[in-house]
């Protein structure tokens, strides 16, 4: 009989070390990954993302670089003396100066707001993984991208300044930084600048970065922004499957006479859309306001903000939004039948207009959920979901080059899915697969290699 050694609880389950492979026993079901099988799907996962990453879009190209510097850490934590583990890294250290040169070839003025989100983000992870490897200039570099660039360029041309705006004020718009359109206030936009916020505000607090207190403001005025809407249950922004559950929607919208939140376009919207990826950086942003609620309870004091900001009473709201959107998820999000997590049976992802452009979500879900700080905050316990869902990509993958797929989940399995969601939801399409034909393929390949590479990395950190 193998000897077994506990290793640690996580939510309701318990991971075992046995025989150089890792046990995961959740409500009865056992998983088993060896460590060679990790090793060996993180190694073929990473040889082809370095085949197919270096392409022409600016946001896609952010995004998956995010989740390869995402996955490299926990692989990192994992194994750092590996060999192979360092040679990874000096790969993508080489990306991410490939990577600033593709940067700087953009004019600013004809992209998107919540494309500067998406780098803004990934430049944070690629500071971190410089320092590591000793680039410090480099690492510089990206963080100037952060905050100099990308989120003062949310903040100059995206954020709504006016207090006019019905039925609430302010929010991000996702127009271009020209100017030429305005845009929808979406939820991508502002959780991006809501997430970006809080993220260069708590690295404020470990490194020196001038006018740190902007950081906090914007992340504490996006967190208003949400909250207001979150309150407001006629319009369903937050909504809600249960009194335990909810996910939040696409976008807010209010049909009345007067309303700023009619717009159906940018990109077209449909009644009950929800993406996967808004619930992973949404619940990221709310854990990090948990963490700097010392510091957000100072500076409201000393700036007068808000007289009747209780910190306590503050502190039992976003426990309860984190937990209520963590049962959504796991309650409409995975599939009972094989465990595996799902994007939402929306057409408005999965269409022709811009499928291309929300495919990569439930890697971002699992990018931000898998985190080692937002496990214990959630009312769930997804161990298993990561593990199951991880397999199916490594399954379906293609085995000639190991180039993951758009779906890797089986047909019937996702057509019991669609009516689980609509008995949820209320409404759903029977959509089963991604309209990716207006998508280059070599976006197409990189995109899905990014979703294998956050549900590994979400695998992985569970045993770190």
């Amino acid at each position: 009989m193998k000897r077994r050694k506990f290793i640690k609880t996580v939510g309701t389950s318990t991971l075992l070390l046995s025989g150089g492979s890792l046990f995961l026993s959740c409500d009865g079901q056992v998983y088993e990954i060896s460590e060679d099988e990790l090793k060996t799907w993180a190694n073929s996962a990473f040889k082809r993302f370095t085949e197919v990453w270096d392409f022409n879009d600016f946001w896609k190209r952010g995004n998956t670089c995010d989740a390869c510097l995402v996955f490299m850490d926990a692989l990192h934590q994992r194994w750092p003396d590996e060999p192979f583990v360092k040679e990874m890294q000096v790969s993508v250290t080489g990306i991410l100066k490939d990577n600033l040169a593709f940067f700087k070839r953009f004019d600013p003025g004809s992209l998107w707001a919540d494309d500067f989100g998406w780098w803004g983000l990934m430049a944070l992870n690629a500071r971190k993984h410089l320092l590591r490897v000793g680039e410090n200039a480099l690492a510089d570099e990206y963080l100037k991208i952060s905050t100099e660039l990308c989120w003062e360029y949310k903040k100059k041309n995206a954020y709504d300044q006016t207090d006019t705006a019905q039925p609430v004020p302010h929010g991000c718009r996702n127009g271009d930084a020209n100017g030429d359109s305005k845009g929808v206030k979406n939820t991508v936009t502002n959780v991006l600048l809501f997430l970006l916020s809080s993220k260069i505000y708590r690295l404020s607090l470990r490194e020196s970065i001038a006018d740190r207190e902007k950081y906090l403001e914007m992340a504490y005025l996006q967190w208003q922004w949400f909250d207001n809407w979150f309150q407001l249950n006629e319009y369903e922004y937050l909504k809600k499957m249960s009194e335990s559950a909810a996910l939040v929607q696409e976008r807010p919208m209010a049909f009345f006479e007067g309303s700023d939140y009619q717009e159906k376009i940018h990109p077209p919207w449909a009644k009950g859309w929800v993406w996967t990826g808004d619930q992973g950086m949404l619940v990221a942003a709310l854990v990090d306001m948990l963490a700097v609620k010392n510091e957000l309870s100072d500076w409201i004091s000393t700036h007068n903000i808000d007289p009747g900001f209780d910190p306590d009473n503050f502190d039992v709201k976003v426990r309860s939004l984190i937990k209520v959107i963590g049962n959504g998820i796991k309650m409409a999000l995975v599939g009972n039948s094989d465990d595996i997590i799902r994007e939402a049976p929306c057409l408005s992802s999965f269409g022709p207009a811009h499928g291309n452009d929300y495919l990569a979500g439930r890697g971002i879900m699992m990018r931000y959920l898998g985190a080692k700080e937002v496990a214990p905050l959630l009312d769930i316990d997804l161990s298993d979901n990561f593990i199951a869902t991880a397999k199916a990509i490594w399954i379906t993958r293609d085995k000639e080059n190991n180039q993951f797929q758009p779906e890797f989940s089986e047909v019937e399995n996702d057509r019991n899915y669609i009516q689980q969601f609509r008995n949820l939801w209320g409404i759903a399409d029977d959509v089963l697969t991604w309209d990716l034909h207006k998508m280059k393929e070599q976006n197409k390949y990189g995109v899905c290699q990014s979703v294998g590479l956050d549900a590994l990395g979400a695998v992985l950190r569970l045993f770190n």
